[in-house]
């Protein structure tokens, strides 16, 4: 049999070698309720305006991997309506009149369904793109994400998303165990502390590449460009 045809991706901790067709990206979370005030994100006391700079890049690398053929698939965080599926440690979090499930600029907080929950209007999924509503951190936890890769055989993950070092960095070490190579689009991930932004890329990048490697939106859009 042939050997697939592969590009090379310019990342840290070593260029990766790549192959479009077991090739998916990953948009964690970029929800209204995330990057927008009045949203969980504010109501824990965040500047919510820190994640912007993740937008421009996380949309070019949606068009680079539509143009390549690549499965796209988005990520929501987010409960169910009777809060079922929230432990009690989470729902206690933020202030005592804007913690999930209860009512914010943007309907109930945190809750699918609601205006909040869904992702912002630059980052909107397109028709036949899986969206993955989780009810945790990682991607992987309580949902079919894993169903949904191994269906269409794919190999390696691109990452982008908020937070850096909450659910991008939860579903990469889930993808790591699970055997998934994943690159991290640093510029396309944010988080609302920078310095835990940077410290969550150089773990990632660690000891050799401990769970996986770093890159950016320019990088991946030129290698899918090559594809």
């Amino acid at each position: 049999m042939p050997a697939r045809p592969t590009t090379m991706l310019d990342a840290e901790p070593s260029p990766l070698p790549i192959d479009t067709a077991t090739l998916a990206l990953v948009v964690i979370d970029m929800q209204r309720d995330f990057l927008e005030p009045g949203g969980f994100g504010a109501s824990l006391g965040n500047d919510v305006s820190l994640l912007a700079a993740a937008v421009p890049p996380a949309r070019a690398l949606l068009a680079a991997a539509r143009a390549a053929g690549l499965l796209v698939i988005h990520t929501r965080e987010g409960h169910r309506a009777d809060l079922s599926d929230a432990p009690t440690a989470k729902l206690t979090r933020g202030a005592p009149n804007a913690r999930i499930g209860d009512i914010g600029p943007m309907g109930r907080i945190l809750i699918r369904g609601e205006p909040g929950h869904d992702i912002i209007p630059d980052l909107q999924p397109r028709d036949g793109e899986p969206v993955i509503d989780k009810p945790g951190k990682g991607a992987f936890y309580a949902t079919e994400l894993g169903a949904v890769l191994e269906a269409r055989g794919i190999d390696t993950l691109i990452v982008c998303g908020v937070t850096t070092e909450v659910c991008v960095h939860t579903t990469v070490r889930e993808a790591n165990d699970r055997g998934y190579r994943c690159v991290v689009v640093g510029d396309a991930c944010g988080s609302y502390i920078p310095a835990f932004h940077e410290a969550g890329l150089a773990m990632i990048t660690a000891q050799g590449g401990i769970f996986g490697w770093v890159s950016d939106s320019s990088s991946v859009v030129a290698a899918l460009g090559r594809s």
